[in-house]
């Protein structure tokens, strides 16, 4: 069973007009459940927009999507909101931390909205910190961390509510190369653990061989 399950997916922007830019023509791709696959493309290829409407963040112009064996393609913004709450964890090349809460709130505050008790969701939380190695500084704030540790504590957020399948886009582009390999080894290390499936993209041709399988994305199409 795959976990993860996109099939003749087409998007563009401005369709109709003459600025039209079509950037999914037809691309299909699936993630097995346990699996990790490396989305491989060159800027401007289509990866963050197929990431995107993976996590029904985005919706495509045609083509299908399955989490499972559930459809997901033409749910409404309540019912995309819910599937994403529940199936679907998020990495970016940012952190996207929230500046004024600390790395504990950062990732309690997601659990609460999933209606977690606080106590719970704390546990949780310091659990994940502690698998990162940034345990101590789960007081301080995103601006008192660095570049790695900011990471992460992003993807320990991405993990808060116990995703079936992890999205990330770029997770160590911003970083040095040896925080790049750190963070990408710990990332590794609770995805195996979890069991979790998870779509990676990166740039990082090392860091991909390292995964399941790749997945090259050239033109709008999976090749």
């Amino acid at each position: 069973m795959n976990s993860l399950d996109l099939q003749s997916i087409e998007k563009a922007y401005n369709r109709g007009k003459p600025s039209e830019v079509v950037v999914l023509r037809g691309a299909s791709l699936s993630v097995g459940v346990g699996e990790v696959v490396a989305l491989v493309a060159p800027s401007g290829a289509g990866k963050s927009t197929l990431l995107q409407i993976a996590g029904l963040l985005d919706v495509a112009d045609a083509g299908s999507i399955h989490y499972g064996q559930r459809e997901m393609t033409g749910l409404g913004d309540r019912a995309r909101t819910e599937a994403r709450r529940q199936e679907v964890g998020f990495i970016y090349q940012f952190h996207h931390l929230l500046p004024e809460f600390s790395a504990l709130e950062n990732i309690t505050l997601p659990q609460l909205a999933n209606g977690v008790f606080r106590r719970d969701a704390d546990a949780r939380s310091r659990d994940l910190l502690d698998r990162v190695g940034v345990l101590a500084r789960a007081d301080h704030r995103p601006a008192a961390l660095s570049g790695g540790e900011q990471q992460r504590v992003a993807f320990c957020r991405a993990l808060a509510n116990r995703p079936k399948l992890l999205l990330a886009d770029e997770p160590t582009g911003n970083l040095d190369p040896a925080n790049s390999a750190h963070v990408f080894d710990v990332l590794m290390e609770v995805v195996r653990e979890t069991g979790l499936s998870a779509l990676i993209a990166t740039h990082n041709l090392e860091l991909a061989a390292r995964m399941d399988r790749i997945v090259r994305l050239d033109q709008g199409r999976v090749v």
